[in-house]
Order: C-alpha cells, then structure tokens, then sequence
C-alpha cells in the first residue's frame, strides 16, 4: 500500500508562463483535479450527494515550491490525508517530477475542506460522508487513527 492516491500528468505548454515554467495557479488546479477523480474512482456516492445538498468548500489551499517543471514534464500528483475532524478534511500534496526513472519532490500543498449540507442561503455544517470516511482510511498517515463518524467522545 502507497499511502497516497496518485494521479499522473504531463505538462502542457498551456500551463507554462512566458519563461516556461510552470505557472503557479495550475498546482492548484491539480490538487482539485486530483481530488474528483478520487472522489470518481474511491467515494461515488459522494459525487451524487454532491448533486443534491451536500457541498464541499475549500477554506485554504496552499502551495510550496521547491524545484521548477517545464513542459512535457512527468508529474505525478499524489495525495495524502493530513486531517479528519467531524466536519473538514485536510490533504497534503506532493508533486514529483518523475524523470529517468527517478522521482524529485518539486512542490508540496495543502487543501482543508469543509463539509456542509442546506441550501445555498442557509448552509451547515456537516459530517464528512461515511463512504468518504472509509476511503480515506488507505491514504491516513500511520499514528492514531480518526475516530469514525459513529463515534463521540465521552466528557467535555
């Protein structure tokens, strides 16, 4: 087991600026996309809550370089679970150039989501989705383990 759910990608000269590196806003366009197509593959049912009243919004996301990319590089975009509280998610991700047969971590960023459920007009907070929850599980950094949404904790 990874411990991360990965998506690959070649960069395209769209994505580059006028001196050919990466533009900074397509990180952030790659964590999105790789979180759908793990909701997609791992978590379907969340996508059809995702059509009636569930909502996931994005509080933060964030983004450190630490190598440039170009075009036609290889990157692959993996995902980790950071945190899961009741009501949000965090994810860390880590963009590696993966180039003659060697990988170098180029960037790492940060995601935290909140789940709320309503109308748009009077949204709530909610649980994150059972089905999220338990694909999650296979992406937890090793150490205590969330606590699953039946569970409460006794005391103040």
């Amino acid at each position: 087991m990874a411990g991360y759910y990965e998506i690959r990608h070649v960069v395209g000269f769209e994505e580059t600026n006028l001196v050919g590196n990466v533009y900074y806003v397509n990180y952030l366009r790659w964590q999105g996309r790789c979180r759908e197509l793990f909701l997609m593959e791992k978590a379907p049912g969340v996508l059809a809550e995702l059509q009636g009243d569930l909502k996931l919004f994005t509080l933060k996301a964030e983004c450190e370089f630490f190598a440039e990319i170009t075009a036609f590089d290889e990157l692959a975009v993996r995902m980790r679970l950071e945190e899961l509280t009741q009501t949000q998610i965090q994810f860390v991700f880590d963009y590696v150039h993966l180039a003659d047969g060697q990988e170098h971590l180029v960037a790492r960023g940060r995601q935290r989501i909140a789940c709320m459920r309503g109308p748009n007009a009077a949204t709530a907070p909610a649980r994150v989705p059972s089905e999220l929850r338990a694909a999650l599980v296979e992406y937890t950094p090793p150490g205590p383990r969330p606590l699953p949404a039946a569970v409460s904790r006794a005391g103040g």
